[in-house]
């Protein structure tokens, strides 16, 4: 897992509202630097402007101190299209939000979800994406 840490001098951020990006739906979860836990917060089922008006709904539900986007990769490692994909979305939200956004390599969240009967695995897998960075904070 690859993480993009805050610069020193800025606040560490609280709380997170993290994105598991699909083509066709974004999980969404959100959690705590604290409990160091992730709560699944459904899919937003929407593509290009309507995606970000669902998720700039999100954020102002959940006032999150930063954003987590779930970054894919092939087994080895390799970007392939949604690599990077995901990371435009990810610029994307840092332009239009203002928000800090870390970027989690998220191989296999989805297979860990479905694997767990998570009855929606892009909510599930949004979760698994933020608990992986949560672990990751000092």
């Amino acid at each position: 897992m690859s993480v993009v840490a805050p610069p020193a001098m800025v606040p560490e951020p609280q709380t997170f509202l993290a994105f598991d990006f699909g083509l066709k739906r974004t999980g969404v979860a959100t959690g705590n630097r604290l409990t160091r836990t992730a709560t699944p917060q459904g899919t937003i089922a929407a593509t290009g402007n309507a995606r970000f008006v669902a998720v700039s709904l999100r954020v102002r539900q959940w006032e999150p101190d930063a954003l987590v986007v779930g970054v894919p990769f092939h087994p080895d490692g390799a970007s392939h299209d949604n690599t990077e994909r995901a990371r435009k979305f990810a610029r994307q939200l840092r332009g239009r939000l203002g928000l800090q956004v870390f970027e989690v390599d998220e191989r296999y969240s989805t297979t860990e979800a479905l694997s767990q009967g998570a009855p929606d695995a892009d909510a599930a897998s949004a979760c698994i994406i933020l608990e992986q960075f949560l672990r990751s904070l000092p």
